[in-house]
C-alpha cells in the first residue's frame, strides 16, 4: 500500500515500481547498508511429492509454542533449532527462511539487514526471523566467513574499547571489532524489533525516490506483538549475539521496551568479548549469567581467543562443552585394528563450572590449522588434538546438539 492510496505503478519484470528500483539499488550498490526481505515457502511447496506433514516434518510440531513456553534454558530444542539457524546463517535469507520453516516455524518472515565498510573493518550481517504469528523473533549474527578478508581482520582488531554505557566497572572495555560490528547494524535492527513490539509485520519503510521513507508493500500488521525474543550467532556471530544481549539489557532505551522479551542468548564456539572487568559485570546480572548459554565443540580453538598476547579477555555466562574421546577410540582402533563406529566416537556435552581460558600461546593457532588437515585422514584421525580448526565447523554443534530420534535440519 502506498501513501495516498495510489495504486503503485508497475515496472520492469512486474513488479511494483519501487520494489523494482529497490532491488536495482541493492544490485548496483558496492557497500553501505542493505536488505532483503523474504517469507519462507510453504509447506506445500517444499514437499510437491509427499504429504504435507510427516512424522519428521517439519521437525518440531509446536516449534513456535515451545519457544514462547520455555523457561528453563538451555532447552534442548531449541539449542539444536538455534545451532541450525546460526548456521544457515552464512547462507542468504531466502535459504535460512526455508530451512526454518523446515525446523517448524511455518510461514516465517525473515528480514536480512547487511553493512559493509571494507576501511572500517566492517562486515556485519543480521536475520530477524519473524514467527508467522508475529509472537516469536530469533535474531542471528552471520559469523566469520571463510573467503572474507574483512570478516578476518574484524576478528583480530581486539584494541580495547570501552561500551558506551554503563556497566558495572565504568573502565571495562570491550572487543573493538566485535563492538564496532554491532553497532553498524543496530539501528535498523532495533527498528523491526520496535515494530515487532508494537505488532508490525518486521520489514522496513523503503525510501522513494524523494527520499522519504513510504509504506512498503508486503504484510500488514502481525496477529500478535513480540513475545519472545531469541539472539543466536556461530563463531564472531555469536559474539556479536552475546552483546547485542548485553546492550538489551543495560541500555535504558531497549531494556524498557524489549529486555523484559529477550528469553535467551545461546552460542556456538563464540570467542570472548570482554576484559575480566566486562565478564564480571556481566556475571552479576542474573539474566546474562544464567541465560546466555555457550557451548563450545570439543577442541574448537575459537573459544579460546583473543590468544593471552592481546591483552585479558574473559567469558561470561553459562558454558556447555562436548568431549570425543579421541583417545579412548585411538586405543580401540589399535588393539582391535577395526575402526570404531560412529556410536563411539560420539562424546557428551558436560556443563563446566570454569569457563574457556585464553589461549596461552600464539603457536596454538598454526597447531590447530595443522590439526584440520590430520583430521581428513582414518590414521590421525582419532589422534587428541589441544585446539583445531575443524571443530570450529558448525555442521559439528548441530550433529552434537541433534536430539535422538530427530534425522536431521531437513526433516525429510
Amino acid at each position: 500500500m502506498v501513501s495516498g492510496g495510489r495504486k503503485p505503478e508497475t515496472a520492469a519484470g512486474g513488479y511494483p515500481a519501487l520494489d523494482w528500483e529497490h532491488r536495482i539499488r541493492d544490485v548496483l550498490r558496492p557497500g553501505g547498508p542493505r536488505s532483503q526481505e523474504v517469507q519462507a515457502p510453504s509447506y506445500e511447496e517444499m514437499r510437491p511429492f509427499g504429504h504435507r506433514e510427516t512424522a519428521g516434518f517439519p521437525v518440531y510440531k509446536n516449534l513456535e509454542r515451545r519457544l514462547l513456553d520455555a523457561t528453563a534454558h538451555p532447552d534442548p530444542e531449541i539449542a539444536h533449532m538455534l545451532a541450525v539457524c546460526a548456521a544457515y546463517s552464512y547462507s542468504d535469507a531466502r535459504t535460512l527462511s526455508m530451512i526454518m520453516a523446515r525446523m517448524g516455524l511455518e510461514d516465517n518472515h525473515v528480514q536480512m539487514i547487511q553493512t559493509s565498510v571494507d576501511a572500517m573493518l566492517v562486515c556485519s550481517t543480521a536475520y530477524l526471523i519473524q514467527s508467522r504469528s508475529g509472537r516469536v523473533g530469533i535474531l542471528v549474527y552471520r559469523g566469520t566467513e571463510p573467503l572474507n578478508f574483512i570478516n578476518w581482520l574484524s576478528d583480530i582488531d581486539v584494541d580495547p574499547e570501552r561500551i558506551g554505557y554503563q556497566i558495572g566497572d565504568p573502565r571495562a572495555t570491550v572487543h573493538a571489532g566485535v563492538y564496532r560490528n554491532v553497532r553498524a547494524t543496530r539501528y535498523e535492527v532495533m527498528n523491526m524489533l520496535r515494530r515487532a513490539c508494537d505488532r508490525h509485520a518486521i520489514q522496513s519503510p523503503r525510501p522513494d525516490g524523494d527520499g522519504l521513507n513510504h509504506e512498503t508493500y508486503g504484510p500488514g500488521p502481525a496477529e500478535g506483538d513480540l513475545e519472545a525474543l531469541y539472539i543466536t550467532g556461530h563463531s564472531q556471530g555469536g559474539a556479536m549475539a552475546a552483546l547485542m544481549g548485553v546492550m538489551i539489557r543495560h541500555e535504558r532505551k531497549y531494556r524498557e521496551t524489549i529486555g523484559d522479551r529477550l528469553k535467551a542468548v545461546y552460542t556456538y564456539g563464540q570467542p570472548m568479548i570482554g576484559d575480566p572487568a566486562f565478564a564480571a559485570a556481566c556475571e552479576r546480572d542474573e539474566f546474562l549469567r544464567e541465560n546466555v548459554v555457550r557451548y563450545v565443540y570439543d577442541s574448537d580453538i575459537v573459544p579460546s581467543l583473543p590468544p593471552a598476547a592481546a591483552g585479558p579477555f574473559r567469558h561470561f555466562g553459562r558454558e556447555y562443552h562436548y568431549r570425543i574421546p579421541h583417545l579412548r577410540n585411538g586405543l580401540i582402533d589399535a588393539v582391535t585394528r577395526q575402526r570404531h563406529s560412529p556410536q563411539a566416537k560420539k562424546g557428551a556435552w558436560e556443563a563446566r563450572r570454569r569457563p574457556t581460558q585464553q589461549l596461552p600461546s600464539l603457536l596454538g593457532i598454526p597447531l590447530s590449522a595443522m590439526s584440520f588437515v590430520g583430521r581428513k585422514f582414518a590414521a590421525t584421525r582419532s589422534l587428541p588434538v589441544v585446539f583445531s580448526v575443524d571443530d570450529h565447523m558448525p555442521q559439528h554443534y548441530i550433529a552434537a546438539l541433534t536430539p535422538p530420534g530427530v534425522h536431521d535440519e531437513y526433516g525429510d
